[in-house]
């Protein structure tokens, strides 16, 4: 691929940011025209259709890789005015981070509170299923993601973090009232609660005490399903006896200790694997977070089986 001009890449992310073609030339200070020639002069250069003009915009599969490298310049453009004393009006640094909501309710957030703010560090949090995290590393959207998948996304490094138990669990009423036969065939009719439409643990769970072969849709859990899209509510919706659902055990421990909750499946929590994926930049703040990261993951994950990487 020929040398891409950064003016060219910069308008195409400003378009991509701002939604259309208009705005952007407002925030670039140029015409809609100047705009439009620049992001046709980038499609020329790399052969493909970088954006789909829709309102807003959005930018195609070859335009997410430019985008992504647009970002990823300009933070290296940041450091290196750090770097050279040339920081000043710049802001706080900005570190965009995708996070699923139970690791943001149970081991995540303290690490804000250890990130030191000299210079300031604006963390940005986007919350997402840890299945879906890596989209938004893909679209360039953020820096650095919570994620199960082990599978680098182009230009990120992967590390794991630990294993996030799941229970198994359900109010002690709920239970009396539904799953009094075979556990496996209960669940497939008793209302399950949910965290959104993305949220397939609690039919994983099910398959895998039937012993459907992985990935199978005819086994799953329930079709009364309750769509409770915050952790703390998912929690509390499986001790009012909305439904059973799988609790992160930080959660539920407590829970099942005091009565409140009774464990459905002793001996089969799920373990999620969780890892941090992050642009490969030298970014200092960058890193700082991926350690804080890694060190409470360390305290709150558990540990995977000797020889997982």
């Amino acid at each position: 691929m020929d040398e891409l001009p950064l003016d060219q890449v910069r308008t195409l992310l400003a378009v991509v940011d701002e939604g259309t073609f208009d705005a952007a030339a407002a925030a670039l200070h140029v015409t809609p025209s100047a705009v439009s020639q620049r992001v046709k002069a980038l499609e020329q250069r790399t052969g493909r259709v970088l954006l789909m003009r829709t309102k807003p915009v959005r930018a195609t599969d070859s335009g997410e890789v430019v985008v992504r490298f647009a970002r990823q310049l300009a933070r290296l453009e940041r450091d290196a005015r750090a770097e050279l004393g040339m920081a000043e009006g710049m802001g706080p640094v900005r570190l965009p981070i995708a996070v699923n909501a139970d690791s943001l309710a149970t081991w995540f957030m303290p690490v804000l509170s250890r990130v030191p703010q000299d210079p300031p560090v604006c963390v940005e949090l986007h919350r997402e299923d840890e299945s879906h995290t890596t989209a938004l590393l893909r679209e360039g959207q953020v820096m650095a993601a919570v994620t199960s998948s082990p599978d680098p996304v182009a230009g990120c490094s992967v590390r794991m973090l630990g294993l996030a138990r799941y229970l198994p669990v359900a109010s002690p009423e709920f239970a009396a009232r539904h799953l009094t036969g075979a556990l496996e065939q209960d669940l497939r009719r008793a209302p399950t609660i949910v965290f959104d439409r993305k949220d397939e643990l609690q039919d994983v769970f099910v398959r895998l005490l039937t012993g459907a072969r992985a990935g199978s849709r005819a086994v799953d859990a329930g079709p009364v399903r309750h769509h409770v899209p915050t952790s703390e509510g998912f929690r509390d919706a499986v001790v009012a006896g909305l439904g059973w659902g799988l609790v992160p055990e930080q959660q539920a421990g407590p829970l099942v200790r005091t009565g409140e909750l009774v464990l459905l499946a002793p001996r089969r929590p799920m373990d999620v694997p969780l890892y941090w994926q992050q642009w490969k930049l030298d970014s200092p703040a960058l890193s700082l977070v991926a350690t804080l990261v890694a060190e409470a993951a360390g305290e709150a994950l558990r540990r995977p089986p000797a020889g997982t990487s």
